[in-house]
C-alpha cells in the first residue's frame, strides 16, 4: 500500500462517520486543489461553506500526519479528509492511460466544439478532477499536399486550435498542469517550430510520421488514424501467360489514396510511399509489366527475380519457374555474429539446406534450388518458438552488448535450430572454469578477527591470449539468472560449472552479499565461510575463537560484566539478555532483540549502552527513554535531539531522538558514526521502501540494535528490514529473499520456516513471559458474543448488501483493494453500533450495553479494566453509557498530551476504574498494570495490534490474573477476522517459532472477509 494510502486509512480510522462523509463531500464537489507537492508534504486549498477564503491543508504521508488551519475542534476535520481523498486518488490517476487501438469516427471537430470522435470525459470518483487537456492533431489537404494541425482538447470535450508552439504553452505553469503531454508531442512540437506556407514539405512530413507513431489521437477527413514510418511498397507478381511469363509491378491492394506526393493512405494508416523511383511520387509510373518468353526464363529467375525480392514483396504464382520440392520443410536459421563489443543475430525462416528459398513478411523469397511447397502452420510453429525461446522475429536484426549478449549467447547453447556466421563457433566453444578459493585473517584493534575473502574462476581450455580468470561474481550472477555461460573479460564466454555451483553456488552467493567494498566479510556471514571451507577442504580462518558461540549456534555465552553504575537487579533472563547483546557488540554483530511486551528491552539494551550512542523511538516513548537512561545508568549524560532548536551534543553519551527527525534529518545523524544505534519499536522501519528505513539504513554504526515485541506484523518482507539494518546481506537482497525466504515459507514448502529461522537464530532473541517469567500471574483471553437487535442487523445487513457484491467482482478482477478495505470497515462499525453507519442515528448498541454491563459486574468487584477501539468516534458513544451507569473513567487517545499524567490517574488505587484508549494511541509506551480486566471492543485481524494492547495490563508488576475479553458481534465479519488472526499468528511464529506455515494479508483474505 502506498503512502498515501496508508494516510487515507489511518484517516478514516481516526475520523467520525460524520465527518468523514461530510469530507467526502467536499471532494466530490470538486473543493480541493493542489498548492505544492513536495517531498515531505502536500500542501492543498479545500474550499468550504461560510469562508471567504480556503482554508490550508497540509498533508505528511510518510508520518501518517496532518494539519488544517481551520481551528475545529475535530480532529481529523472534514478538510483533512477530503484533502486526503483528493490528493490519493490524483497521485493513483498519474500514470498515463495506454493507447486504445484508433476506430473510425465522424468529422473532426471545428475549434471550441466537442470532439465527436472521443467519448464524453467523466468526473473521477470521489470528485476528483476530470482528464487532462490533450493533444490531438488534424490532418488538412490543401493544394500541393498536406497540412498539420493541432488541437487541445479540454475536459468537457471541447477543442482550440493551438497557434504557438507548445514549448511557450508549457513555459506557463498554470497552463503546464492542465495539459497532458506525451514525448511525441514534443517532437511534433519542434518540427512544427519552423512555420510552413502550404503544404508541409516531403522530408518534414516523413518526420512528422516517424514522430506520430505513438500519438493518441490523429485526424484526416474527418476520421481517426494512425501513423506508420514504414514504406508502403508496391507489389510483384509473376504469373504464366500462354507461352510467356509476365511480371507486373502494382500498388499495394490495401492502398486507398494517394494524398500528397510520396504519401498515401492504406487501410486507415497515413505512410510515406517505397520505391518511388520505381513508382513515381504519386504511381504515375504504375502499373508496369513486362513479359519473359522461355528463352528470358534465366534472367527472370537469376537477375530480376532475386534483384527486386531484396526491395519489394514478390509473390510467383508461374509454374514455369524453379521445380517443386514437396520435401523441403521450413526451419529457422541464425546468423550470428561477434561484434566488437557484444553479438549480432539475424534470424531468418527458410526451406531447405542450404537455402532455397526464405519467407519475408509471409512472402517467398527465391533463393536458388527447388521450390518448396509452404506449410504454413508449421511456420507459424516455428515463429512462435523462436519468439518464446529467444524473443526473436525471423528478417529482424538483433544487436545485444553486455549482460544481454551472454543471455543471448546462454540461449543458443540451448536452442535446437542451426547457426551460421563467424560468432557460431563461441557458443560451443570447450572451455571450462575451476574455483579458487582465497581466505585472509586479521584482528582488530577491539581483538574481533577481520576476515577477507576471494574466490574466482581459473579459465582453462581458452584459446592464447584470452584471460586466465574469472571474478566469482560474475558467475554467480550468470548462475542466479539461470545462464549457462559467462562472459570472459575481452571478449568470448565460458560454460558455467553447473554440478559446482548446484553444489556451493547458494553458499557462495550469500558470501559475496555479505562482503564489504574493501572485501571484508561481515561477521554474521563467518559460519557461512568456515562451512565453504570444509566442503572445499579450503583450511578455516584462523583467529576464529572470539566468535565460537557465533559458529556454534549460542549453546555457550561468555560470561558479562554489568556496568558498574547499574542500579538495577537483573532476573536470570535479563542477565542472558545482556549477555547476548555483549556478545553481539564485541564480535562486531546486530541483533534483533524481540523478548515478549513488558520482559524488560529497554532495561536490558541499557545495560549495554556506552559513549557514542544513538536512540531512536517513537515521540511518545522518548520521555520514558530519557528517565529509564537517567534511572539505571546515572553516569551516563543523555541528550534529546528534539525540537525546532535541536542540534547534537558531542558531549553526550546517549542521544535521543524520534523516526520522524531520523527521517528528516538523515544527512544530519548519518554523518556521523555512532558506536551504537538502537531502534525502539523497530516495527517502525517494516516497510523497507518507505523513507523511515532508508534513514535508518544510511546510519553509520558499529553496533546496531533493533528492539520490537512484533517484529513481524503483516508480512515476512517486515523481518527482511529488520535484518537489514542489523545485519547487512544476511538474508540477501529483497528479490533474493523473496525468492528463497517469504514464498516458500508462504507456500508452506517443507522445511523452509526451518531453514529461516536456522538462518536467524543467532541474530534474534525471542522469549515469551509465560517461559522467562513464571512470577507472572496467569493470562486469559476469551470471546464475549454480542446478539444484534433486529434494527442493528438491518442496518448490518444493508450495508453488506450495498458493498459485497461491488467490491468482491473488483477484486476477483484484480481490483483496488483500499475498496475493500473501506468496504471491511463499514461492516465493523456496523457490528459496533449503528450511530457509526453515515446517516444512521442510535442512543446506544448492543456491544455497549454488554460492554458496561460487564464493566458494572468488574468494578463491583474491585477490578480496574482497559477499553480498547480503533476508533475515537466508539469511545465517544460509549462515554455517555458509562456516565449513565455512574461508572468512573479516564480517557486516553491521540489528542491526549499530558499521556504521563493520566497513566498515573488510573494506576492510582483512587484513580477512576475504567480507562477508555484508542488503539493507536495506547499500544505502546504504557505501563498499566493496575487493570487487570483488558476488553477489546472491535477485533482486528492483526493478533500482534491487539497483543500490544492487552500488554499494558499484563507484564512485570503485575500481581493479579488478568482477563483479555473481545467483544464479537454473532454473524458479522468480526466472527471471520478472529479466524484470520489465526493465519496471522501462523506467520510470526513461522519464521520466530515453532509453526510450519504462514500467510500474509492477501487479496483471498480480503474476499474471504467479504464473502
Amino acid at each position: 500500500m502506498s503512502a498515501t494510502a496508508e494516510l487515507l486509512e489511518a484517516i478514516r480510522e481516526e475520523a467520525r462517520p460524520d465527518t468523514w462523509s461530510a469530507g467526502m463531500g467536499l471532494a466530490r464537489a470538486g473543493a480541493v486543489s493542489v498548492q505544492s507537492v513536495g517531498e515531505e508534504e502536500a500542501v492543498l486549498r479545500v474550499r468550504a461553506a461560510g469562508r471567504p477564503t480556503p482554508l490550508t491543508t497540509v498533508l505528511y504521508p510518510e508520518d501518517e500526519i496532518w494539519e488544517c488551519d481551520c481551528k475545529g475542534r475535530v480532529d481529523p476535520c472534514e478538510h483533512v479528509v477530503a484533502a486526503a481523498v483528493f490528493f490519493h486518488q490524483s497521485q493513483s490517476q498519474r500514470a498515463p492511460t495506454p493507447r486504445a487501438p484508433a476506430p473510425r469516427a465522424p468529422a473532426a471537430p471545428a475549434a471550441s466544439r466537442p470532439v465527436a470522435s472521443q467519448a464524453p470525459a467523466t468526473a473521477r470518483p470521489g470528485g476528483a478532477p476530470a482528464k487532462p487537456e490533450r493533444m490531438v492533431y488534424r490532418f488538412k489537404r490543401v493544394d500541393g499536399g498536406l497540412q498539420l494541425e493541432r488541437l487541445v482538447v479540454r475536459p468537457d470535450n471541447t477543442a482550440r486550435l493551438l497557434a504557438r508552439s507548445l514549448a511557450s504553452v508549457l513555459t506557463n505553469p498554470v497552463e503546464a498542469a492542465r495539459i497532458h503531454v506525451d514525448p511525441c508531442d514534443l517532437v511534433a512540437d519542434k518540427l512544427l517550430l519552423k512555420p510552413t506556407k502550404g503544404a508541409l514539405p516531403p522530408e518534414r512530413l516523413e518526420a512528422l510520421l516517424r514522430a506520430l507513431e505513438p500519438a493518441r489521437t490523429v485526424i484526416f477527413d474527418g476520421a481517426l488514424i494512425s501513423v506508420s514510418a514504414e514504406p508502403l511498397l508496391p507489389r510483384v507478381t509473376v504469373e504464366d501467360r500462354g507461352e510467356q511469363t509476365v511480371l507486373k509491378v502494382d500498388k499495394d491492394p490495401n492502398l486507398t489514396e494517394v494524398v500528397a506526393p510520396g504519401f498515401a493512405l492504406s487501410g486507415g494508416t497515413l505512410c510515406r510511399l517505397g520505391e518511388q523511383a520505381l513508382t513515381g511520387p504519386r504511381l504515375e509510373h504504375l502499373p508496369q509489366v513486362r513479359a519473359f518468353s522461355p528463352e528470358q526464363m534465366g534472367e527472370l529467375t537469376g537477375k530480376v527475380l532475386p534483384d527486386l525480392a531484396r526491395r519489394l514483396p514478390v509473390d510467383v504464382r508461374s509454374q514455369r519457374l524453379p521445380p517443386i520440392d514437396r520435401t523441403l520443410k521450413p526451419r529457422i536459421s541464425i546468423e550470428l555474429n561477434q561484434l566488437a563489443a557484444g553479438l549480432s543475430a539475424l534470424p531468418t525462416l527458410v526451406y531447405g539446406s542450404p537455402p532455397s528459398v526464405r519467407i519475408d513478411n509471409g512472402r517467398m523469397v527465391f533463393i536458388k534450388g527447388a521450390v518448396p511447397v509452404r506449410d504454413e502452420a508449421a511456420e507459424q510453429r516455428l515463429i512462435h518458438q523462436l519468439r518464446d525461446d529467444l524473443n526473436m522475429v525471423p528478417g529482424r536484426r538483433v544487436t545485444v552488448q553486455g549482460q544481454e549478449a551472454v543471455q543471448l549467447a546462454s540461449k543458443l547453447r540451448r536452442w535446437s535450430g542451426s547457426l551460421t556466421g563467424d560468432a557460431a563457433r563461441i557458443v560451443g566453444a570447450n572451455v571450462k572454469l575451476r574455483p579458487v578459493l582465497s581466505v585472509d585473517t586479521a584482528t582488530t584493534q577491539q581483538g574481533v578477527p577481520r576476515v577477507e575473502f576471494t574466490m574466482d574462476f581459473q579459465v582453462e581450455g581458452a584459446e592464447p591470449g584470452a584471460p586466465r580468470t574469472v571474478d566469482a561474481a560474475s558467475v554467480i550472477r550468470a548462475w542466479e539468472e539461470g545462464l549457462g555461460l559467462v562472459a570472459l573479460e575481452g571478449g568470448g564466454w565460458a560454460p558455467l560449472p553447473a554440478e559446482w555451483l548446484k553444489s556451493h553456488g547458494q553458499r557462495v552467493a550469500d558470501l559475496l552479499a555479505a562482503r564489504e567494498k574493501d572485501g571484508r566479510l561481515a561477521n554474521h556471514a563467518i559460519p557461512q565461510l568456515t562451512g565453504l571451507c570444509e566442503e572445499l577442504d579450503h583450511p578455516p580462518p584462523p583467529g576464529l575463537e572470539r566468535l565460537a558461540p557465533l559458529v556454534q549456534g549460542f549453546e555457550k555465552l561468555p560470561d558479562v560484566t554489568l556496568p558498574k553504575d547499574l542500579t538495577a537487579t537483573l532476573r536470570p533472563y535479563q542477565l542472558q539478555g545482556v549477555s547476548w547483546l555483549t556478545f553481539l557488540k564485541q564480535a562486531g554483530l546486530g541483533g534483533v532483540l524481540a523478548d515478549d511486551m513488558g520482559l524488560g528491552k529497554t532495561l536490558q539494551t541499557i545495560c549495554t549502552l556506552g559513549p557514542g550512542t544513538l536512540v531512536v523511538a517513537p515521540t511518545s516513548v522518548l520521555p520514558n527513554w530519557e528517565a529509564e537512561v537517567k534511572r539505571f545508568r546515572p553516569s551516563l549524560k543523555v541528550s534529546v535531539y528534539h525540537g525546532p532548536g535541536r542540534a547534537l551534543d558531542e558531549s553526550a553519551d546517549v542521544t535521543l531522538t524520534t523516526y520522524a527527525l531520523m527521517r528528516l534529518d538523515a544527512e544530519v545523524l548519518g554523518a556521523r558514526t555512532w558506536d551504537t544505534v538502537v531502534l525502539d519499536e523497530a516495527q517502525a522501519i517494516k516497510n523497507p521502501d518507505s523513507q523511515v528505513a532508508r534513514a535508518a539504513y544510511g546510519l553509520q554504526a558499529a553496533f546496531r540494535v533493533a528492539l520490537s515485541g512484533t517484529p513481524i506484523e503483516n508480512r515476512l518482507e517486515e523481518l527482511w528490514s529488520l535484518m537489514h539494518f542489523t545485519n547487512r546481506g544476511l538474508l540477501g537482497g529483497r528479490k533474493e529473499f523473496d525468492e528463497r525466504w517469504s514464498r516458500p515459507v508462504t507456500d508452506n514448502q517443507k522445511g523452509a520456516a526451518e531453514r529461516l529461522r536456522a538462518r536467524i537464530r543467532p541474530f534474534v532473541l525471542r522469549r515469551l513471559k509465560r517461559d522467562v517469567a513464571p512470577e507472572l500471574p496467569p493470562r486469559t483471553e476469551a470471546v464475549r458474543h454480542v446478539t444484534l437487535s433486529e434494527r442493528e442487523r438491518a442496518v448490518y445487513d444493508a450495508v453488506y448488501a450495498a458493498t459485497r457484491e461491488e467490491v468482491v467482482s473488483q477484486l476477483d478482477a484484480g481490483g483496488n483493494v483500499l475498496k475493500a478495505l473501506e468496504a471491511l470497515l463499514r461492516l465493523r462499525q456496523a457490528a459496533c453500533h449503528p450511530a457509526l453507519v453515515p446517516g444512521q442515528q442510535a442512543k446506544t448498541s448492543s456491544k455497549v450495553q454488554a460492554l458496561v454491563e460487564a464493566l458494572g459486574t468488574a468494578v463491583e468487584d474491585g477490578h480496574k479494566a482497559l477499553v480498547f477501539s480503533q476508533w475515537t468516534s466508539m469511545l465517544d458513544l460509549i462515554e455517555p453509557a458509562l456516565k449513565e451507569a455512574d461508572i468512573g473513567f479516564i480517557r486516553l487517545d491521540g489528542t491526549t498530551s499530558n499521556r504521563g499524567a493520566v497513566a498515573a490517574s488510573f494506576q492510582d488505587p483512587k484513580g477512576p476504574p475504567v480507562m477508555l484508549i484508542s488503539l493507536k494511541a495506547g499500544a505502546t509506551g504504557l505501563n498499566l498494570t493496575a487493570a487487570d480486566h483488558v476488553f477489546l471492543v472491535d477485533p482486528w485481524w492483526n493478533p500482534s495490534v491487539e497483543a500490544q494492547a492487552a500488554d499494558r495490563a499484563h507484564r512485570i508488576g503485575q500481581q493479579r490474573p488478568v482477563m483479555v475479553y473481545r467483544l464479537v458481534s454473532q454473524g458479522t465479519v468480526e466472527e471471520k477476522i478472529l479466524t484470520l488472526q489465526e493465519k496471522k499468528r501462523a506467520l510470526f511464529e513461522s519464521a520466530l517459532g515453532g509453526a510450519e506455515g504462514a500467510t500474509a494479508l492477501t487479496r483471498a483474505d480480503l474476499m474471504q472477509l467479504l464473502d
